[in-house]
């Protein structure tokens, strides 16, 4: 026999026995303690979280080359049925000028309608799209929660602009912002009863299951599933303190609360008729591990309001100005917005920044938004700016007087607003290396710098960023705004969806082009 065989073959017994031995060793344990159900919990978990992972990474670059492909000029512009698609629907070219080939009636569910001044990420995603496909001249009507008592959000617009705006129809018995689903679905059956609805639009689950598989013209937007949420617990996690202890909580949530939660979203998903992922990676988890149908899973990224955020060299300079931040070249400053918790990154932001601060002397931090650690900032000096909260209008001024966006965040969930209002304004950005991140903004090395979400590595991409200097930045800011402005923009998303609709009213529109 080939001696090479022989010890092939011998090697294979010796592994068989040693893991015989390793078995017969595992069943003296008699009595589990929590440690080893924590450490069990812990491997299932594992094992079932990397092969979802490993389907989204070798799926990817298929996905990636078609959606491409289009911008191609080696090869023909994709085509064909717009429901077996599997990149995001914003690569596709769709026009705003062209009045819609057909008025719909849409009607939404929203738990929450933006009325104060820094609404959440959901709330200003649904008044971007929402205005967006009124003034494109469909009839759009939102049932939602209370709006508050303020005169100005309770105005009803003139009947000259109903046209341009939402119908909203908040539901009574409750609170402000308090979300009755009940009570919106009788107010969509009175209205539906008038004239039927073409397409029907929940933002998450704010119209539940039991009542949306009864709807078969109903899309659901998910900006975030439960399997994202897993990760953001493991990731958090991960960043203690080697003698910070474990949260009382941390064990009982995982097991008791997220892992039946992925099970139930799982097995209840397949209520919803058709499903809008908001990155790519999201819909490749629907489609490998929740398995919904690959024909009921959309792409659609969000997007933000082009006119608002764009680049603006009096308002760098202005903004500069009012902090006492250098305009010269050699300075660098670094900018992240949201709320200051922990969630978001900002233990690693702070320790990160502590540690560039060590080693160059021309860096400065901006921080719009306000939570925990608006203290802990402060206790790293001058070199720290912390504005608080911004409108709108405070948001353009801190996102042209940076050099670099930094998100930090522990959360990989959905798609955060900030870094396409950044690059729309013609800033690189630094984030997570997140899949949703990843394959759906930072697309290009030369869109800005991605880091594993722990201080070391943010530090050490920080030093390379800054390293690199402002104009090199600024050059990399241009091609991110050139980027976004095909991607990110609201009239983009809207159009998407508006094809959708249309789509999911009448098979004709799934043809594209």
């Amino acid at each position: 026999m080939n001696p090479l065989i022989e010890q092939t073959e011998s090697t294979q017994q010796h592994i068989v026995k040693k893991k015989e031995k390793t078995m017969a060793s595992q069943t003296k344990i008699k009595k589990p303690n929590s440690h080893f159900s924590l450490c069990t919990f812990l491997f299932f978990t594992v094992l079932f979280t990397i092969p979802a992972l490993f389907l989204l990474r070798t799926s990817s670059c298929s996905s990636s080359t078609i959606a491409v492909s289009s911008s191609d000029t080696n090869q023909p512009p994709w085509s064909g049925d717009l429901q077996t698609a599997q990149f995001a629907w914003n690569r596709l070219d769709f026009s705003f000028t062209n009045p819609p080939p057909k008025t719909l009636k849409l009607a939404v569910f929203s738990r929450k309608w933006p009325t104060g001044p820094n609404p959440g990420g959901m709330e200003r995603h649904a008044f971007t799209l929402y205005t967006a496909l009124a003034r494109r001249g469909h009839r759009v009507h939102v049932f939602t929660s209370p709006l508050d008592q303020s005169p100005e959000t309770n105005k009803i617009p003139p009947v000259s602009d109903q046209i341009l705006y939402p119908i909203i129809h908040s539901h009574g018995d409750a609170e402000p912002g308090k979300w009755r689903y009940n009570k919106a679905w009788e107010l969509y059956q009175e209205e539906n009863k008038k004239e039927p609805f073409h397409a029907v639009h929940s933002e998450s689950v704010a119209l539940p299951h039991w009542i949306a598989r009864e709807v078969p013209n109903l899309a659901v937007s998910w900006h975030g599933i439960a399997l994202e949420s897993l990760q953001s617990s493991i990731y958090q996690d991960l960043i203690r303190k080697p003698d910070e202890p474990r949260s009382q909580g941390f064990n009982a949530s995982l097991y008791g609360a997220v892992l039946p939660k992925i099970l139930d979203e799982i097995r209840f998903f397949h209520n919803y008729a058709h499903h809008i992922a908001i990155s790519d990676s999201c819909g490749e988890m629907l489609r490998d591990v929740y398995q919904i149908p690959e024909k009921r899973v959309h792409v659609i990224l969000n997007g933000v309001d082009e006119n608002g955020f764009t680049s603006d060299k009096k308002l760098r300079t202005l903004f500069r100005s009012k902090l006492g931040l250098p305009e010269n070249s050699s300075a660098i400053v670094l900018g992240a917005a949201g709320r200051l918790v922990k969630d978001k990154g900002h233990p690693l932001l702070f320790e990160a920044f502590a540690k560039l601060l060590q080693t160059y002397s021309n860096v400065y931090l901006v921080v719009a938004g306000s939570g925990p650690w608006e203290q802990r900032y402060k206790e790293l000096g001058e070199k720290v700016s912390i504005l608080g909260s911004l409108n709108p209008n405070e948001l353009k001024g801190f996102y042209n007087g940076i050099d670099l966006f930094v998100n930090p965040t522990l959360r990989p969930q959905g798609l955060d607003l900030t870094l396409m209002e950044a690059m729309l304004s013609g800033k690189p950005v630094m984030a997570s290396r997140y899949a949703s991140i990843k394959r759906s903004i930072v697309v290009n090395d030369e869109f800005g710098f991605m880091f594993a979400p722990n201080v070391e590595a943010l530090t050490a991409v920080m030093e390379v960023a800054v390293a690199e200097g402002a104009e090199r930045l600024a050059e990399r800011g241009r091609k991110c705004k050139e980027y976004a402005a095909e991607m990110f923009t609201a009239s983009k998303m809207a159009l998407a969806y508006e094809r959708l609709f249309l789509c999911i009213n009448d098979q004709k529109f799934c043809i594209y082009p």
